[in-house]
Order: structure tokens, then C-alpha cells, then sequence
């Protein structure tokens, strides 16, 4: 049969029920940390809702490696208790659940976005952030540069998450290495303007993300999909940002080292020009990352019906449609979409009066 939006998909050892993936979304609802109720609901509504993959908010693999003081994380042990139930309710429902790792680098310490998503200082209560370089991401305060024993220290930080990661039951564990964040700062020379050996080269820039992939490789069942969050363009017309064809390269190397899955966002220290910001205008740096790599591929960027979503995985232009505010709007998109396309998908015994199945 030719793939569509509900065929499987098959990752390793892991089994997806269909080509649906809720994108992560922070929910800024974790004082020290931790999930709770908001997050079994939040996620397992969408997991009801029929998503093949939940992929959770991004979880930090260190306190200061948080964008605010309510972010998720999975440092110590009561966090990876906190995070049981949820994946087992996810789980429940036929859906797998990938957490994703991060570390917001020098655009952390911020206030609740409520409260106006400021910076905050070490005497207000946060903490002095680290980046690849000394420089400014939020236009509000300096990151400071990492030393190479910081690096080698937060290597084994992403290593110990994975680690908890598996004891909480996640099936998969996805790297967030776009938006600005950490690993970006290294890989973009529009934030990496070190001397050292992950500064200068593309070789040395993109090292930090390469060795915590191996790094992480090495701790997780080989059965468990590992997958990336790339930027894969920087939306800058400066000559040293990055751009798709840096992907394309950073890609193949990543599957050298046991990555599975690229999703393909953009952006991060620059917003893109409004006029390009259309339905499915990041779906072509998906579709290139596949074409020249072969590696499976995420599509992200204002992809909102069923038809847009079926056309990505049908002419093969991703592998993953990976949905972020029309799930927002609505949580039982699969159900809804898998009725308008006429292709069978079963709603939770609960819901079928609402969703009967075809011919009833």
C-alpha cells in the first residue's frame, strides 16, 4: 500500500499507528520541574485523541538549563517519578510518548511569560546562563562562554537525562537543537564565535551535538529511536549563517552516530520575513533533508488540514506531519482528520458514539 497519514511506521523497534506527531510545546506549568495534572491532560488528551507520537514540551537536563523557573526537566529522581504516569496513560491509549531534551543555553532565566518573559538575574532569582560564546540572545543580558570542562560536564548532563529518561518509560528520546537554543548557539556561527575545537569550522561547531548524540547513544537500548530538532536555516542573509545545505550535512553525519529522525524547523535568533510565513513554509527543508539523505524526516510550519497533511506523507516529502497550535485548537484532529480523508482510524471505546466507524 502507498503510505498515507494513518499507515505505520516503523522505527527501530518502535511502532507508530500513524504518521501524526504533537510537536512539543512548552506549557510553562512546572515549579521545580515537575509535571502534574495539567500534563497528564494536556498530553493525554492529544494521546485520545489518536497522535501516533506525543513528543513532550522541551525538559531540561539541568536546572540552569531552563528558560524559565516553571519549565520541565529531568535531572532527579522525583521528576522522572512525576513523569511515570503520564507516559503510562499516553501509552494506554495506543500512542507512544517521546520526551525531549534541552538546554535553553544563553537565552535562559527568564520570567513566566505571564509575567512578561523578562530576563532575570541571579540576585531575582535565576542564574548565570552559558553559551557557546559571550554574547547577547535575548537583547536583555550577556550569556557567558562555556569552558571546555562545562561542556564535557553537560554532555554527561544530556547522558544522565537519557538515562531517566528510559526509567520513566519514555519510548523514544528527541533532541531539541533548533530555536536558538544550546546546541544551535554551537552549530550557527551567528552565536559561535569561538577560537577552541567547537568554534570556527563546521567540523568543531556541530562537535557538541555530535558528541551527546554518541553520548547518549551509548546509555539508551539500542532499540529506542533517537531523534533531532534541527534549525535548518538561520532566516538571516548574513554570509556566515546557517543554511539548508549545512542541514543536509549536519543530517548525514547525525545518522552516522545512531540518529533516527530529523525534524526540520528554522529559525531561532531571527524571525522570518512575515510575507513567507504561509501554510507548509517549512515544509521543503523536511523534504530536502530526506531527498539527499535518506534519514526520516519531521514536517513542521502551519500545517493545519487534514489534505496538507496527507499530501506531505503521500507524495514523500516527509515521513512525520508533527502538528503544534492546530492541536491546540483541536486535540482530536486525527479522529476529525481520518473522517474527512475516508481512512479508518479507531476512536477510544469511550468516544465511538461519536465516531462510529465507516458504514454505521
Amino acid at each position: 500500500m502507498e503510505p498515507h497519514l494513518f499507515s505505520p511506521l516503523q522505527i527501530r523497534d518502535l511502532h507508530l499507528k500513524n504518521r501524526l506527531v504533537m510537536s512539543p510545546m512548552q506549557q510553562y506549568s512546572s515549579p521545580d520541574g515537575l509535571v502534574g495534572p495539567w500534563h497528564l491532560v494536556h498530553l493525554g488528551s492529544r494521546a485520545v485523541g489518536g497522535v501516533g507520537l506525543v513528543i513532550t514540551e522541551a525538559t531540561a537536563v539541568t536546572p540552569e538549563g531552563r528558560n524559565t523557573l516553571f519549565d520541565t526537566g529531568l535531572w532527579n529522581e522525583a521528576q522522572v517519578a512525576a513523569w511515570r504516569p503520564v507516559v503510562e496513560f499516553v501509552q494506554a491509549q495506543g500512542t507512544k510518548i517521546a520526551v525531549q531534551l534541552w538546554h535553553a543555553g544563553g537565552k535562559g532565566s527568564h520570567a513566566h511569560p505571564a509575567a512578561g518573559f523578562h530576563y532575570i538575574s541571579p540576585a531575582q532569582g535565576g542564574w548565570v546562563t552559558k553559551s557557546a560564546s559571550s554574547v547577547s540572545l535575548d537583547k536583555q543580558h550577556t550569556a557567558e562562554a562555556l569552558t571546555i570542562p562545562e561542556i564535557q560536564a553537560l554532555i554527561a548532563d544530556f547522558a544522565a537525562g537519557a538515562q531517566r529518561a528510559v526509567a520513566a518509560g519514555f519510548d523514544a528520546i528527541e533532541l531539541h537543537a533548533g530555536h536558538g537554543y544550546l546546541f544551535h548557539q554551537f552549530y550557527s556561527a551567528l552565536a559561535n564565535q569561538r577560537t577552541d575545537e567547537y568554534g570556527g569550522s563546521f567540523e568543531n561547531r556541530i562537535q557538541l551535538l555530535i558528541e551527546t548524540v554518541a553520548a547518549i547513544r551509548a546509555v539508551i537500548p539500542v532499540s529506542m529511536p533517537l531523534l533531532v530538532r534541527l534549525s535548518a536555516v538561520d532566516f538571516s542573509d548574513q554570509t556566515h549563517a546557517w543554511g539548508l545545505t549545512d542541514s543536509v550535512r549536519l543530517t548525514a553525519l547525525l545518522q552516522q552516530h545512531g540518529v533516527d529522525v530529523v525534524t526540520a524547523s528554522a529559525g531561532g535568533f531571527s524571525a522570518p520575513d512575515k510575507a513567507s510565513v504561509v501554510p507548509l513554509y517549512q515544509v521543503p527543508y523536511a523534504e530536502k533533508i530526506r531527498a539527499e539523505t535518506g534519514v526520516l524526516t519531521g514536517a513542521v510550519g502551519l500545517i493545519t488540514t487534514p489534505e496538507q497533511a496527507n499530501a506531505l506523507i503521500t507524495t514523500g516529502q516527509a515521513d512525520l506531519v508533527v502538528l503544534a497550535r492546530e492541536l491546540l485548537r483541536d486535540p482530536y484532529f486525527p479522529l476529525h482528520a481520518a473522517r474527512a480523508l475516508h481512512l479508518e482510524t479507531p476512536a477510544p471505546v469511550q468516544y465511538l458514539r461519536a465516531f462510529p466507524a465507516a458504514g454505521h
